[in-house]
Order: C-alpha cells, then structure tokens, then sequence
C-alpha cells in the first residue's frame, strides 16, 4: 500500500505562482526520483536541485521509495527548505524493483516533462534544465543523457569490474535492439528526460533497475536525442548493484527479445531443447539402480518437463503468470507436454502408411507439428487470462486509483 506524502513550498505563494504561470505548461518538469536506503544522499540531492533547477521553470520531485530506513523521514524534513512541492510516494511492496518505482513515478507526474534521475547525486541535477530545454529545441519525446557520446564521462563508475561490466551490458543490449536503440549512445543510462504524452505506462513491465531500455524497446518515441553528462562519484553509502541485479537483468533482457510470438516461439524450441540433458540423465541414473527402462523413460521425462516449466515461467511467461495459480499452470503443462509423446507416435503411424512417408522424414515432420501444437497449447491454455480475468483485473484497477 502506498503512503503520499506532500509538502507545498514556492508554489503555494500566489505572486511566485503568478510569475511561474508565464512559463509555457511544455516547459514544467517533474524529477522523479526512486529510492532505496538513500537517506543519506536525498539531502545533499535535494539542495543541488535547489541550485540548479531556474525559479523560472515549474518543478516537481516524486521520490518513489521503496526504503527500509528512514529515507521518507529524511526527504520530509529536507522538503520543507525546498522551494517547489516534494512528494514521497512509499511502496511497501516494491513490484518490479527500480524500474517499476519510476513507473509510479510518471503516473504520479503532473508536468509534461518527466526527468528521471537516481538518488545518490551521480546524476548533476545542474543538467535538468538542458535536458528540458533540448527535448524543447529538438522537439524530441526522449533526451537520454549519455556518458558515452563527446563531453560525457563514466568517471563515477568505480572500478574496472564496473566499467568492463557496464561497457559489455551497453554492447548486449545495441546488439540484441539496433533498431529500438538507434541513435542511444547509452542505453543503461538511468538519466533522461521523456514527455508524459509518449509514455504508455500500461505496456511497461519493468524488471530490475534498467527502465530507459523498457521505454526505448516498449514504447520508444519517434524523435529521439542525446545530451553529454558526467557520470559523478557516489555522494554517500555504496552501490545497490549485485549478482542478484545482474540476474534480474539478463531476465530482463529474454523478455524483451521474446516480446514478439516468433521469438517466444523460438525461445521455445531452444529451452525444450535443453529438456534433453535432465531427462538423459534421469534415464541413465534410473537404469543404472535396475529399472527397466519403460517406467525409467517416463520418469525421466517428468525431469525435462519440470526443467523446461522453471524456465519457460522464468524466461518467456514472467508477466502472465498472474493469470492462473501455480498449481494450476504446473498441471496443464505437464499434460501437454505428456500428451506430446501420446500424439507423436501415431502422427508418424499417419505419416508412414497413410502418405508414404520414410520413418525419418515421418519423424521429424511429427517432432514439428506436435512442437507447433505444443507451443500454441501452452500459450492458449496456460498463460492467456482466463474469461473474465481481464476484466475484473481493470475494475480493481479503477477502484484504486479512485
């Protein structure tokens, strides 16, 4: 359950609100920050923004918190030295990790700018209003501050581990997406300036802290440009990342490239094929104590079948596994894969007597159609939202945003 809190500074004095209204609505901007144990950053933030932020240009902060310290304390008490409204939006379940904090954030936004930015101060607040002022002169929907573009840095990043880390995520990620990603130098970049009107927040589904690659390959705006910046030291405290964000990553980056039915599909194909290793190894390890290998091959089948679940729900069906229990999910699947060996045997039975065909081609035209079959299967009756799912999905919705 979120909490909201909001603290009114400048613009509740009507003279600096009339003075502020001259500025056209476009160039109002709301700074969306989120947060994780960064009590002792959001101050220092606070005031550089302060600094740099003009008294001319409408400004906002969203912190979107997802803390287990006292962050949203320090960000109130810092809030009221503050000359714009602050407001902390507290998640006491932190769905889809960084990325799905910023997602609150831009639904939360009241300005037709949205800058996105972390909370340790590696991000210069002093470029906000170059980010703005681009988007404007470019009329662009995204401005990306790059650190790797003429004039930008990855000083801040510290160490080489870091460095090599960063480098080889930015060459996977342009090299699975070099159309969504054209012209974005640094696609992990966690600094941008992106209008409200080319979000489509209901086709984003975040994972993990890298939300600019989700807008760029979800819901990439046709105009899209770059600012150099120089990625600053960590003010106070150490990094979040890890081997757990680096996993969630990778994930990250599987469900994006299988976003389309041909990719999944494929994706498909390659995770059955690795099926094939557990359920060797069941069958060899089941003969070996004496089972006769009839019962031993189903048995060991049950093997691949869990192996290719755990990763097809982990991997291509992450985000429609809210559509029905895990129970559930688990049954119709191993029916359909089960039934898979049921339906080969006289589809090649078929295929010899019936048209003609050698044992070999029979085969492998059966392996295609059952696999065709399978795959439609599973998507149809195991991830697609049951009757009436959908809709009752978007009335609770309604209800909580009312």
């Amino acid at each position: 359950m979120s909490q909201d809190y909001t603290v009114p500074g400048q613009l509740n004095d009507p003279v600096a609100r009339a003075s502020l209204e001259e500025v056209p609505e476009p160039g109002a901007v709301t700074i969306v920050v989120p947060t994780f144990n960064e009590s002792a950053n959001v101050r220092q933030l606070l005031r550089q923004i302060t600094e740099s932020v003009p008294a001319r240009l409408p400004c906002e902060v969203v912190f979107v918190d997802d803390s287990t310290d006292d962050t949203p304390e320090v960000i109130r008490a810092a809030a009221k030295d503050c000359p714009f409204p602050v407001t902390v939006l507290h998640r006491e379940e932190p769905v889809g990790g960084l990325g799905g904090a910023v997602v609150e954030g831009m639904k939360a936004a009241g300005s037709d700018w949205i800058v996105v930015m972390d909370g340790d101060c590696q991000h210069p607040p002093s470029l906000v209003p170059e980010l703005v002022a681009t988007g404007e002169r470019a009329n662009a929907g995204l401005v990306v501050a790059s650190r790797y573009i003429k004039g930008g840095s990855r000083a801040g990043l510290a160490g080489s581990y870091r460095v090599a880390v960063s480098r080889g995520a930015t060459w996977l990620t342009k090299s699975l997406f070099p159309r969504k990603l054209h012209g974005i130098s640094d696609p992990m970049s966690g600094f941008f300036a992106i209008r409200r009107s080319n979000i489509t927040a209901d086709a984003l589904k975040p994972l993990g802290y890298k939300i600019l690659l989700e807008l760029a390959v979800r819901s990439r705006p046709r105009q899209v440009t770059e600012v150099p910046f120089v990625f600053q030291d960590r003010f106070a405290g150490e990094s979040k990342s890890s081997a757990q964000e680096g996993f969630r990553f990778l994930r990250h980056l599987v469900g994006l490239r299988t976003a389309s039915p041909v990719a999944r599909m494929v994706g498909f194909g390659l995770i059955g094929a690795t099926g094939f290793v557990p359920n060797l190894l069941g069958l060899w390890a089941l003969t070996l104590v004496g089972l006769h290998y009839v019962p031993a091959e189903i048995l060991a089948n049950q093997l691949g079948v869990a192996w290719n679940f755990v990763l097809i729900e982990h991997l291509l069906f992450r985000d429609r596994r809210g559509h029905r229990r895990w129970w559930d999910r688990v049954g119709r699947f191993a029916l359909l894969a089960n039934a898979d060996l049921v339906l080969r045997i006289p589809l090649i039975a078929l295929f010899v007597h019936r048209f003609g065909m050698g044992a070999l081609s029979a085969t492998a035209l059966a392996l295609v159609t059952t696999f065709v079959l399978r795959f439609a299967g599973t998507e149809a009756l195991v991830y697609l939202p049951r009757r009436g799912r959908t809709a009752s999905a978007g009335s609770s919705t309604a209800r909580r945003a009312v």
